[in-house]
């Protein structure tokens, strides 16, 4: 039985942070009381309802998940219906096929989402912006993504839909408990993303 609500940032590399902030936030103004932890070893995962994959590097990421066994584990738990929100470098280690620079760098992805992903579509660190993005699962006024070394979803198949776009390029896909966004929610003052995730979270808690 869980001990409550439990939710991990995975905390290898990237805004780790800054999505414990956004999550704790987030949890006061829904009123749901969680402890939001870094999860750093695979035991971190056993109490968890939810994990957030951060932006960062994602060979790097790719690495260390690999050396803390934590690969096989988030895999596992996503299969039984974990919560899993994962965020620009994230959104690439989850998704099903990569570009070449993934082939070349031996990046073994999670293969949680039907979606190939393209890195830096939107430019490098110095082309970082800011833009109005609509989505309609939370509603409301546009959410202020933050694009910073960006990639984008070439493609969605499978059970896996389309959760955002941007002009022309995919920005957001879902399946069941798995989100990928090529974003960075957490670098806004706007929660709505995060509150979402919360949501999901305490679902998937009330199954225990």
């Amino acid at each position: 039985m869980k001990k409550g609500l439990i939710i991990g940032v995975l905390g290898l590399q990237g805004a780790v942070s800054e999505h414990i902030f956004a999550l704790e936030k987030a949890s006061r103004d829904f009123k749901v009381k969680a402890e939001v932890i870094s999860v750093r070893k695979s035991e971190d995962l056993t109490e968890v309802s939810g994990l957030v994959l951060p932006g960062g590097e994602s060979t790097t990421i790719n690495r260390l998940l690999l050396e803390t066994k934590i690969r096989e584990k988030i895999i596992d738990m996503a299969k039984q219906g974990l919560p899993i929100l994962a965020t620009c470098a994230g959104a690439i280690l989850l998704a099903k096929e990569g570009d070449e620079q993934v082939e070349k760098t031996g990046t073994q992805l999670l293969e949680l989402l039907e979606i190939r992903v393209l890195r830096n579509v939107f430019g490098r660190q110095v082309d970082s912006f800011e833009a109005d993005v609509r989505i309609p699962e939370i509603g409301g006024k546009p959410f202020r993504a933050v694009f910073i070394r960006a990639p984008a979803i070439e493609s969605v198949w499978g059970q896996t839909k389309v959760w955002a776009n941007y002009k022309d390029k995919i920005i957001g896909a879902k399946k069941g408990n798995v989100l990928a966004l090529t974003f960075h929610p957490e670098l806004t003052s706007d929660i709505r993303i995060h509150e979402y995730f919360i949501k999901m979270a305490v679902d998937f808690s009330r199954q225990f």
